[in-house]
């Protein structure tokens, strides 16, 4: 199956956090687009990797993505090294997406700073036709996706440019929200986590309205370029 946009996560619920909304936006104006978690999330303080397995499921069926995989790297502990990046390097080749969407080049955890860097190494590779790879007992043609943006995450990174996201904010908390068992929960017994406060979980609202404000929209989703942006007219920028 071939998709126009891979979106790559750390963990699962990053994608989700941090371009959840521009996933749907795309969805709805006919685009195919596929989630690819890195880890399981194994490490996270709340849940667990199997309940994690679940909400992972939900969400994606909340956005409407064609497909969702995980690679089962080790949470907190995978490499940007040759076995890794040809795990990623199959993906990109399985589904020849147009864009890549990927972790915050920097963050305040260490997985999506490694992960951000990792994917986007693959990106390049993956189009280098003497790497080999096959899937499935099928050799694999070379493929580079044509653009590779990163999402904004815990870190205020100032964007390269944002997308309009009001008519999904909804959409992308309830995709967010899919992950209970990682969020502020007022009845919970288990340990607060930086992500299980209140103020984080208000603060997916509160950010997206911030970058709307500042594009005239109700909300918005950030990101960061690898290459210059490039437009056929002035007319193109809003």
């Amino acid at each position: 199956m071939k998709l126009d946009i891979l979106a790559f996560g750390a963990h699962p619920d990053d994608v989700e956090l941090g371009c959840g909304a521009t996933i749907a936006k795309e969805i709805s104006l006919g685009k195919k687009v596929g989630i690819v978690d890195l880890t399981r999330g194994e490490l996270g303080t709340r849940g667990s990797a199997e309940i994690r397995d679940m909400e992972a499921t939900k969400a994606a069926e909340i956005l409407g993505v064609s497909v969702r995989e995980n690679l089962n790297f080790r949470d907190g502990f995978f490499l940007n090294d040759e076995t890794h990046q040809l795990e990623i390097i199959k993906m990109i080749r399985k589904y020849q997406p147009e864009i890549v969407l990927c972790n915050a080049i920097d963050d305040r955890h260490i997985d999506h700073g490694k992960g951000s860097k990792l994917v986007s190494d693959a990106c390049f590779l993956s189009g280098l036709r003497r790497i080999e790879t096959s899937l499935d007992g099928i050799n694999q043609t070379e493929w580079r996706p044509k653009l590779v943006y990163h999402y904004i995450q815990w870190k205020n990174i100032e964007p390269d440019f944002v997308v309009d996201i009001s008519e999904f904010m909804q959409t992308k908390l309830d995709a967010v929200m899919a992950y209970s068992s990682q969020f502020y929960d007022p009845n919970s017994k288990e340990p607060v986590s930086p992500i299980a406060t209140k103020n984080f979980t208000e603060s997916v609202e509160y950010r997206a309205k911030d970058l709307g404000r500042l594009v005239f929209a109700d909300y918005a989703e950030g990101f960061t370029v690898e290459r210059y942006l490039a437009v056929n007219s002035l007319a193109d920028l809003k």
